[in-house]
């Protein structure tokens, strides 16, 4: 969930700084929702499956649904802002959207784990908007040599 989050912000944010188009925007959710959703689902599969003794197999198939569905669920989410709202106002709604999600489920997996829940998200907060930097500094790149004006 929190891969499927972190890379459909980036996503978004690089689509937008780059070409500033809704449709780009879209675009790029559904895909990403789709492709890394796949990607991640088969994965799990092949690692679920080299841990498994052969007698797992309801085991290794659930895994593997379940990483397809909540992929897609979770990217597939970020669209509706976009639709709703103007494109610059909707992907800063979906990185806010994106870091309290990821904060929950950071604070959850941790108290599951029984390690301090504000350290975890103290570190996974960080990364996600390192990423959030990074690609949109990505999308400026392509806009200034690249885009339809250079």
């Amino acid at each position: 969930m929190t891969s499927g989050v972190i890379t459909t912000l980036g996503m978004m944010v690089g689509l937008n700084a780059g070409t500033h188009s809704r449709v780009a925007v879209i675009g790029g959710i559904f895909v990403i929702a789709v492709g890394d959703a796949f990607s991640d689902a088969l994965g799990m599969h092949i690692s679920e499956e080299s841990i498994s003794d052969g007698t797992k197999t309801r085991h290794v198939w659930g895994a593997t649904i379940a990483t397809l569905f909540s992929k897609i669920i979770f990217a597939s989410i970020f669209v509706v802002p976009v639709l709703l709202l103007s494109l610059d106002v909707a992907v800063l709604v979906s990185v806010i959207a994106g870091l309290v999600l990821i904060s929950v489920f950071s604070f959850i997996f941790a108290l599951k784990q029984g390690v301090k829940p504000l350290h975890v998200v103290a570190e996974h907060v960080p990364i996600a908007l390192l990423v959030v930097l990074l690609t949109h500094l990505t999308g400026d790149f392509v806009n200034y040599y690249f885009g339809e004006a250079s």
